[in-house]
């Protein structure tokens, strides 16, 4: 879509209008429909308007930007306050007679109102739309009329309208508020009306103000457009932000002293209308998402990446797929508007392809970190993704369906596959045919035609540039990449190691930490809403065309995607727009610290505190592990959606990323968790408030392997949430685990059990086993140490250390189990450390079946590992017990 293309659809009616000469008068509202702010509200310009005084040596030092705000909105309630019979409409002259001299040093007042004019010069835009509606309408010799709610004069307005977008302004007639002493609310239109002589049904107007603007003109027949600027959706977002619009708050924000906040906020929100009604409220909440928080960031990366090109004189860049379709074709845009010579390409890069492609493999420990940078694959997969057959590595033939989901298996299949020179042989000839294939591919897209190769990506470790540095120097192919990236992580650090250029534009290499710590921890939306709609890619053919996996996407997710990425495009035509029409005089998100922060608030605030919308449509969508895996999930992970009314914000933060790509959407699903959460954020509320009895516990897990060893234990900080309940998740692996001891409260305390559940992989087998305990048949069985069972799902605990036993493997029907992920629902009565508190009395039936349970079970044991033999001697045991109790 071309500039002179874009629309507005909330002015398609009055274009219809206008070129049906249906109306003799059109009338527009000057602030916020002719001309717009660089700045959230109308009083941030106060806020810039400090710097210039102080600058000017018209005020102290002492006059801050926040004071001077605060300064000007009283002296304009007090101006309008003081006119008593005249009513409440002023001028700014009249404004600045009501502020306080002393601070001014008896600057004259013209000087100071002429500074306040030149600020809003400077800080005031021609909106484009609204001035094809001018341009349309003088065609047709119908006439433009001006009415608005404001403290300038004429003369004052007709300087902010001396614009070359809105052409002479000598014959529109400008109805003002302070003029005739009547707002639009409460008589201006009668007098508009009057003086035009036009009955009202040949006037069309357009205006932002819900009352103003629309109610009251049309109440006497005029035909009216609410242009509205900002929705209630969008209030919602820009208070997550914390950026202030009435009535959100009176601070004054973080503004760049001369571009205001760059017209951010104003775009984001005719973005937002400028989309057709959607036939969904799925589909509205993704282009909202699109336009309002990926449209800008993704802009100004956009921006930024064509900036650094250009200034380093680098012709073409990089955009590694899958991300590259929509990036190379943001940057192609934002140089065209800023007259640029640079051109994106997308390129198919991955991480899987280049992982194989800068493989070493005579390398055990190279060999085993790749095999686990699968997610569970089994043995056979392993092989089938280093292009090997079962029969190549006898010593894996009885392993082949096991899952690679431990250190141990994994290592094992690292030395089988290097222990031999004839299998790293054959690994050698895998590794050099896809290195030669990817390198292939990458000159036919010229990408190695110059002494560097800049990509452009997302981001967060830079694995795909590392990897594609080693496998070309392997190659001997001259060519060093570097990278241009959204954010990265720490991880990113090895690539300086490696003396490789990458360069971040939101975060570099961890840093700032919130902004690279949040992005990357839940970096699945903005993967899933940037990413072409195709599967990954997984290899080459022999000429060079890409090999692509499977994808999972739902046609309701592919369709909620391209409408992110429509939102998000239509946001970019509305600033590329502004680029263009400015010539050079609009500001580039490239150059300015302000810019970068501003748009990193605005991603961040929206991963950590999405919309229960936003929740709702994004948590079915489904992630693909890649990377050889078939694995699947949501971003609202279904095992989670039953502990969500457990959890406490502090158990989203200790969620790892196989528990949930993005914590904050488990949180925007719950009214009470999310309530919690924001509170927390906000400073509102201590995290340490969850803790049970004020003090830090944790849940301790340990585990026994075969050789009747227990190991070290596994802690997880235990919390009880607004609903009195409590949540603990452990993962371990471990290849011969047999059982596992769990001191559920980790501290004195009456617990109530609703439900365990245990992930395994047991035996070797392929798939995971879900084990569940969850009733009083399953709980009166288990051995207590220095614990009780109190019958039904209740337990006591005595000390920090007291533990309930699970029996995974056996339960699992296998030997041993090789990984496991335990979770526990609870809610907890936390007891007296001290040991001195009386305790729960013992349900006398439970006590019984607790002991038959137990006895029970330790004869199968006996039975199944010793036989009758073994039988006879634990009787035998229980026999010499008894006489020693009755002495």
């Amino acid at each position: 879509m071309t500039t002179q293309e874009i629309g507005c659809p909330l002015l398609d009616n009055v274009h219809r209008i206008i070129a049906d000469r249906a109306c003799t008068v059109l009338s527009l509202d000057i602030f916020d429909t002719v001309l717009w702010r660089r700045v959230p509200r109308p009083a941030d310009v106060f806020a810039l308007l400090g710097a210039r005084l102080r600058d000017a040596g018209l005020c102290p030092p002492w006059v801050t930007d926040a004071t001077l705000r605060r300064m000007r909105i009283v002296a304009e309630d007090e101006a309008r306050r003081g006119r008593d019979s005249l009513g409440t409409e002023v001028s700014l002259f009249d404004i600045w007679r009501a502020m306080p001299e002393a601070p001014f040093g008896g600057a004259p007042i013209e000087r100071l109102v002429r500074a306040e004019l030149d600020v809003e010069r400077e800080l005031t835009v021609v909106d484009l739309d609204i001035a094809a509606l001018v341009k349309a309408a003088r065609k047709q010799d119908i006439t433009v009329i001006l009415v608005s709610d404001t403290y300038f004069t004429e003369d004052h307005l007709h300087h902010l309208l001396d614009r070359p977008e809105l052409g002479s302004m000598e014959n529109v007639r400008i109805f003002r508020s302070n003029q005739h002493g009547s707002a639009k609310a409460s008589g201006l239109w009668d007098i508009v009306l009057r003086d035009l002589g036009a009955s009202p049904e040949q006037i069309v107007h357009v205006g932002d103000h819900e009352v103003a603007d629309d109610e009251v003109p049309a109440e006497l027949g005029i035909r009216t457009v609410h242009y509205r600027r900002l929705d209630d959706a969008f209030r919602d977002v820009l208070e997550r932000e914390r950026e202030p619009v009435e009535p959100f708050g009176d601070h004054a924000p973080d503004l760049d002293e001369t571009h205001g906040d760059f017209g951010l906020t104003s775009l984001r929100a005719k973005a937002i209308t400028s989309g057709a009604s959607h036939s969904t409220s799925a589909l509205d909440v993704a282009w909202r998402y699109g336009a309002a928080v990926l449209g800008p960031v993704l802009t100004g990366f956009a921006e930024w990446c064509a900036t650094r090109a250009h200034e380093t004189g680098t012709r073409r860049l990089f955009c590694s797929m899958r991300e590259g379709e929509m990036l190379s074709r943001l940057i192609n845009e934002a140089a065209a508007a800023r007259g640029w010579d640079v051109e994106a390409r997308p390129v198919w890069l991955s991480r899987f392809v280049t992982s194989i492609a800068g493989l070493d493999p005579f390398d055990t420990d190279a060999v085993h970190h790749f095999i686990r940078s699968g997610y569970r694959l089994t043995v056979r997969q392993a092989l089938s993704v280093l292009e090997l057959q079962a029969g190549d590595v006898p010593g894996l033939a009885t392993e082949l369906n096991t899952v690679i989901d431990n250190g141990d298996i994994a290592e094992r299949v690292a030395r089988a596959l290097t222990e031999t020179p004839h299998l790293c042989n054959r690994l050698a000839v895998t590794v050099t045919a896809a290195r030669e294939r990817m390198i292939r591919a990458l000159r036919a897209t010229g990408a190695l035609d110059e002494p560097e190769l800049t990509l452009v990506d997302l981001g967060w470790g830079g694995t795909i540039q590392r990897q594609l540095a080693k496998a070309l120097r392997i190659a001997g192919v001259d060519v060093v990449p570097s990278g241009l990236y959204l954010a990265t992580n720490t991880r990113a650090e090895r690539l300086y190691v490696d003396g490789l250029r990458a360069e971040g534009y939101l975060a570099q290499a961890g840093h700032p930490a919130k902004v690279s710590d949040t992005v990357t921890r839940s970096p699945e939306i903005v993967e899933q809403c940037v990413n072409a709609l195709c599967g990954s890619l997984i290899g080459f053919t022999e000429d060079a065309t890409p090999v692509l996996g499977e994808t999972a996407d739902s046609p309701s997710q592919n369709a909620e995607r391209r409408t992110v990425q429509d939102g998000a495009l239509a946001f970019q035509r509305m600033w590329n727009r502004q680029v263009t029409s400015a010539e050079g005089g609009w500001p580039n998100l490239a150059h300015s610290q302000p810019a970068r922060e501003r748009l990193a608030r605005i991603l961040v605030s929206a991963l950590e505190s999405p919309t229960p919308d936003e929740a709702a449509v994004f948590g079915n969508w489904v992630h693909e592990d890649n990377f050889g895996s078939s694995q699947v999930t949501t971003l609202l992970p279904a095992d989670l959606k039953p502990a969500v009314p457990y959890l406490a914000p502090g158990d989203l933060d200790d969620l790892h990323m196989r528990d949930s790509f993005w914590p904050a959407l488990i949180a925007a699903s719950d009214t009470g968790l999310g309530a919690m959460a924001r509170a927390i954020a906000d400073g509102a509320l201590d995290a340490d408030a969850f803790d049970p009895a004020g003090e830090k516990y944790e849940t301790r897990l340990r585990y026994r392997t075969s050789d009747d060893r227990w190991h070290e234990e596994i802690r997880r900080r235990v919390r009880i949430n607004h609903n009195g309940l409590s949540f603990a998740r452990v993962a371990f692996e471990h290849h011969d685990t047999v059982d596992i001891s769990i001191a559920i409260p980790g501290r004195p305390a009456i617990v109530r059990v609703d439900w365990i559940e245990a992930k395994v992989i047991a035996g070797g087998r392929r798939h995971e086993q879900v084990l569940r305990w969850d009733s009083p048949e399953d709980f009166v069985g288990l051995h207590y140490a220095d614990c009780r069972y109190l019958g039904g799902n209740l337990m006591e605990f005595d000390t920090p250390y007291a533990a309930v036993w699970l029996p995974l493997a056996r339960r699992a029907g296998a030997p041993v189990v090789s990984s496991a992920q335990i979770t526990v629902a609870f809610a907890m009565l936390p007891q007296s450390m001290t040991g001195m508190a009386p305790r729960m009395p013992l349900d006398k039936h439970a006590t019984r079946a607790a002991r038959a349970a137990r006895l029970s079970d330790r004869l199968r044991e006996e039975y199944r590992t010793l036989g009758v033999k073994g039988v006879a001697a634990g009787a035998g045991r229980v026999a010499r017990r008894k006489l020693g109790d009755a002495k």
